[in-house]
């Protein structure tokens, strides 16, 4: 409750309190005449009259003075219900307000990678365009020209899922670098595949590079750069991960 409602209800009291005091001051003189007026007139039509119902001055004092003081206290009661009720929907209105927490864009881009991957493996057209810009590239591992393009990229990726079955692409060591403006980030990682091609068990390893663009709010991959590191058929050595290559002086 605020200052100005607090003076209010002061003002409010104190003027309730003089009405009484005025109101008791007057239903006591006027008791006094009342007593001396019926001294005077006792066994008159005057005193038959009153005898018979007809109330006196103080008594009409008294319930003047209880209906002032009813009519206050409803007032009251209810100006401090309307201002509890206005200060519950200034609170709810403020955590209303409060915005819901963000992921880092770092974590918003690695979902982004896995739900993208998962869509791969699945077959997901609708789901896998939805983190690909349909304005994207793609290089793959093989000795083929740039794909420019989502209508492109669909026709390559579905001509290649239709001789692939059981699928499975695991990824590791990601790495994820976001531009200082935020609207620009760089994704890279090792991949381990395995499939059934052509009915013949394969097993693959390579890495991955990724760029994204941030639009309207959501990251889309505007690139997709892929390298094929080992391969291997059934009937072939097993394909193993490759040694890592040190470091350079």
């Amino acid at each position: 409750m605020n200052v100005d409602q607090l003076g209010t209800r002061a003002r409010a009291r104190l003027s309730l309190r003089y009405a009484l005091f005025v109101l008791e001051q007057k239903d006591f003189r006027a008791s006094l005449a009342d007593r001396a007026e019926a001294r005077l007139n006792f066994g008159s039509g005057l005193s038959m009259k009153l005898s018979n119902g007809v109330p006196s001055k103080g008594l009409f004092l008294r319930a003047l003075c209880f209906s002032l003081f009813f009519f206050l206290s409803l007032t009251l009661a209810s100006s401090a219900f309307a201002q509890k009720k206005k200060d519950k929907k200034k609170d709810d209105s403020s955590a209303a307000a409060e915005p819901t927490p963000q992921p880092p864009d770092e974590q918003k881009i690695d979902v982004a990678i896995s739900e993208m991957l998962g869509a791969w493996q699945l077959g997901d057209i609708e789901k896998l365009h939805a983190h690909y810009a349909d304005d994207v590239d793609a290089v793959n591992g093989m000795w083929a020209p740039p794909v420019v393009g989502w209508p492109n990229y669909l026709t390559s990726y579905q001509a290649q899922r239709a001789r692939t079955q059981q699928v499975r692409l695991d990824r590791s060591n990601t790495l994820i670098r976001i531009t200082p403006d935020g609207n620009a980030a760089w994704a890279c990682y090792q991949w381990e595949f395995s499939a059934v091609v052509d009915g013949v068990p394969t097993s693959a390893f390579g890495h991955t590079t990724l760029v994204f663009e941030k639009r309207n709010g959501v990251w889309l991959i505007v690139h997709n750069h892929t390298s094929l590191v080992q391969a291997s058929q059934a009937g072939s050595p097993t394909a193993q991960p490759p040694a890592a290559t040190p470091p350079k002086p």
